[in-house]
């Protein structure tokens, strides 16, 4: 995976923008005024945050080494993942619909209902 087929892949999701609020390396995703991934360049490898169920959170940690608690993020729902190449690219595109998902099952009834007609 790289920075940008990560980004086409995360700007394919139903919705999501991409804004850069605090730093011009660091892309913010949001679907519905939420944010479900950030991803980072500008260092030796690419990285992404993504929000993740803590349990899975857990084994995916334990899997991968370049699978980390989410970097500045609450380390119990965010892994950081690191595009150093030891990750297949279909294992990350499952991470970030997972991280998607969960932020579109927590939005409320009016907004879930809005994403998914406009679909």
């Amino acid at each position: 995976m790289d920075f940008s087929s990560a980004q086409k892949y995360l700007l394919s999701k139903n919705q999501a923008v991409q804004t850069f609020p605090q730093d011009p390396n660091v892309g913010v995703y949001k679907v519905c005024h939420k944010m479900f991934a950030t991803l980072t360049s500008g260092v030796a490898f690419a990285r992404i945050n993504l929000k993740c169920d803590p349990d899975l959170a857990l084994e995916l940690r334990a899997q991968y080494d370049a699978v980390q608690p989410g970097y500045q993020m609450n380390k119990k729902h965010w892994n950081t993942v690191i595009f150093d190449g030891s990750i297949s690219d279909e294992e990350i595109y499952e991470m970030i619909d997972h991280s998607y998902n969960l932020i579109v099952s927590n939005l409320l009834d009016h907004e879930r209902e809005r994403l998914l007609k406009n679909g």
